[in-house]
């Protein structure tokens, strides 16, 4: 009998240990925060590379800091700034984010930041000169948009009302150097909404290398359709109304243009005849008078790269880049200081990799060469003549850190860990901070040397991982799905707690797989975390990489031109199709999720997928690429007028009439990305042909839905209730 309770005891108290682990709720997620990951942010890498700032705040005193570390020994060598020492005529002054002067003597305050677009904020900013602690305001008239100070932090340019100011430090003068900026018509120094968008930038105002001139954008956007928005937010609803090119319309026309501060006068820069083009990046060469500028045809099948005069504005072609399908813009270019050569990136060989050229375009080698994606850029260090770089080797759901040298020689591996690796390096590439992590650990930020050796750990997530140990948690698992040709796509999946492959599981697909992207990256995703609500309710969950996204090669990325939707829904219904042949799944219970171009996926799966999808949840979803905007539709599809079928046949709106399972759209009605017409189009469509769906619209809103719980909440429901 004592043998017996022993075992017994023994038994119990690994079950015990289960019994006391937790279930992880939206609650923990989002009221409690249960699972926020810490981490290393805002660090700025010091001139001399051998330092580096942070802001630290320090909630016990409620204070933020600036404050000055040594990379090698991680110790604070100097409190740059004192946030509650930050006044301004009696006025406690708020760090919303800060920057320095190339010299360091001036530190660039931002306060009161307003946000306006992706990339553009409204802001108050003041200047700290750090050797007499005086703190004075860049201008009293009214808030600015991208301030920058001059290479030799004399002066400061910023934009306001659609204008170029300059602000002498020493004089105090405020110059305004254009004067014909008006809202929805002319821009200067600033982007319009696409370019900022689609080609990821917002400040459009450059200094020359000795500060002498600044070379900037114009956007003429005079005959761009507007869109409006209402906003409700009083008795009569306002109205918002800017400028939005969609697919085949009208686009700004963009001219470059260059000030130079002596003179005072301003020379327009020949970007050629042809108005409806872009013109994607502008960069100052290592030579103050040259200037670099990016010009693409409409297609986006042509990039050139001009070298600009600054003072006549005569141009010379220096490179071109051609694929029959589209070329993608980057910032991976790099002028060596030889003025001879720079170095950039491009898939001409079918992935993306690092070559040299000449200054006449000549090719002088391919610096990096294989079956895999060069996936970032980080640098040239022009001493030791290496370059650094992130790159999908391995495996296109891996990332690792990589050296090679200029002749293509001595290409290195630097990091070590298996999953994710991402980095950020000191001015002059002596040091690197690595940001690690995989599908279930959450991210260890470590300090290494240019060589790959690990200095120390700066933050490891520990105490997320104990929390994370008292709960459910139920592991990611990377898998390959077969397709009907025999493609293998990259899959992870999260099975219920306990799982048992001889009982059948309800499946909640989740994908967004849109050109380039990816979501099958080794990698932890906090955002993720909620669905292990569901792996605790007996679902099991499934993300594939459908053709199209990326570190795959441009073959199978750029798979989907002409006919975006077509090959990415088809392989999510084989997907599901396959899950559904899999012992442990209930093939009558499979569901869909997405938002934006997965919400545009999801929308599909439930009406061209109706016989294979049960359920399926649209968040902010294009249903009409009509709708959308011109650069990134373009990209893909051409033009409307073009190729008309492309847009047509993909199209969700057409096949209203297919819809069986259970539908819920979800859509801010102030998003002024994919606007809230494809939500309205989708549901009057599905009206027209008698068909019953869900809707839930978040006034006000933008693409993202702020209120997460409540978000999630009504979610959850859903899929509990038709899954």
């Amino acid at each position: 009998m004592k043998k017996i309770f022993t075992l017994v005891l023994l038994f119990l108290v690994p079950l015990a240990g289960i019994a006391q682990k937790k279930p992880i709720t939206l609650e923990d997620i989002y009221m409690k925060r249960s699972f926020v990951a810490g981490g290393v942010f805002g660090l700025n890498s010091m001139k001399d590379g051998k330092n580096y700032s942070s802001l630290v705040n320090d909630r016990t005193k409620g204070d933020s800091y600036v404050v000055k570390y040594e990379y090698a020994t991680g110790q604070a060598k100097d409190t740059i700034l004192k946030n509650s020492q930050l006044k301004y005529n009696g006025k406690n002054i708020k760090l919303d984010d800060y920057s320095f002067s190339n010299d360091e003597n001036k530190v660039l305050i931002a306060t009161e930041t307003e946000p306006v677009y992706r990339r553009s904020n409204l802001i108050n900013n003041y200047i700290l000169d750090r050797n007499t602690q005086t703190l004075t305001p860049v201008s009293e008239g009214g808030k600015q948009k991208y301030a920058n100070f001059s290479p030799d932090a004399s002066k400061i340019a910023f934009v306001r009302d659609n204008n170029i100011f300059i602000k002498d430090l020493l004089s105090g003068e405020e110059k305004k150097i254009t004067t014909d900026g008006v809202k929805n018509k002319i821009i200067n120094g600033g982007t319009d909404w696409v370019y900022e968008e689609e080609f990821e930038f917002a400040r459009a105002f450059f200094w020359s290398p000795d500060g002498k001139k600044i070379a900037y954008y114009k956007f003429d956007e005079t005959e761009v359709p507007e869109i409006s928005i209402p906003v409700y937010n009083g008795l009569y609803p306002e109205e918002y109304r800017y400028k939005y090119p969609k697919a085949g319309e009208k686009n700004s026309i963009v001219s470059i243009h260059v000030y130079d501060l002596g003179s005072g006068s301003t020379t327009t820069v020949n970007v050629g005849p042809e108005k409806d083009q872009y013109i994607p990046r502008i960069k100052w060469t290592n030579d103050a008078n040259t200037l670099c500028v990016f010009r693409m045809n409409r297609h986006q099948d042509k990039l050139e790269y001009l070298l600009a005069n600054a003072q006549t504005g005569t141009t010379k072609l220096m490179f071109t880049e051609t694929d029959k399908r589209y070329v993608e813009v980057t910032d991976d270019l790099s002028f060596l200081s030889d003025n001879k050569s720079f170095i950039t990136t491009t898939e001409q060989d079918g992935y993306r990799h690092i070559y040299l050229y000449d200054l006449n375009g000549k090719q002088i080698r391919q610096i990096t060469k294989g079956p895999w994606e060069v996936t970032s850029l980080y640098g040239f260090d022009e001493k030791s003549k290496i370059i650094y770089y992130q790159a999908a080797e391995t495996s296109p759901t891996k990332r690792d850190i990589y050296s090679i040298k200029l002749d293509g020689t001595g290409k290195k591996k630097l990091t070590t860990t298996e999953g994710t690796n991402n980095a950020t390096f000191s001015t002059d590439f002596s040091y690197f901070i690595n940001s690690y992590s995989n599908f279930n650990t959450p991210a260890v930020f470590s300090l290494k040397d240019k060589t790959g050796k690990e200095v120390r750990v700066l933050a490891d997530n520990q105490k997320l991982n104990t929390q994370l140990a008292g709960f459910n948690y139920q592991k990611k698992e990377l898998m390959e799905v077969p397709m009907p040709d025999g493609t293998k796509l990259n899959a992870w999946v999260v099975k219920p707690a306990n799982f048992d492959a001889s009982k059948k599981y309800p499946v909640f697909m989740y994908a967004y797989g849109g050109p380039g992207h990816q979501l099958v990256l080794d990698s932890w995703n906090s955002g993720d975390i909620w669905f292990q609500t569901l792996a605790d309710k007996g679902y099991i969950v499934f993300c594939m990489d459908n053709r199209g996204t990326g570190a795959r090669g441009a073959d199978f990325k750029k798979a989907t031109y002409l006919q975006l939707g077509k090959y990415e829904i088809q392989d999510q219904i084989d997907a599901a199709k396959w899950l559904g042949t899999q012992s442990y799944v209930d093939a009558s219970r499979i569901g869909y999720y997405g938002w934006s171009f997965g919400g545009y996926m999801a929308s599909l799966a439930i009406t061209r997928g109706a016989d294979v999808f049960k359920m399926a949840i649209a968040g902010a979803p294009v249903t009409s690429w009509r709708y959308y905007d011109s650069i990134y539709t373009e990209r893909f599809l051409r033009t409307p007028q073009e190729n008309p079928s492309g847009y047509d046949d993909n199209s969700p709106i057409n096949y209203a009439d297919k819809l069986k399972g259970k539908y819920l759209i979800i859509h801010g009605t102030f998003d002024d990305n994919v606007h809230f017409q494809n939500s309205a189009e989708m549901s009057l469509a599905l009206i027209k042909k008698n068909k019953q769906f869900e809707s839930f619209y978040y006034p006000n809103e933008h693409h993202g839905v702020n209120y997460r719980y409540q978000l999630q909440t009504m979610m959850i429901n859903f899929i509990l209730n038709n899954l």
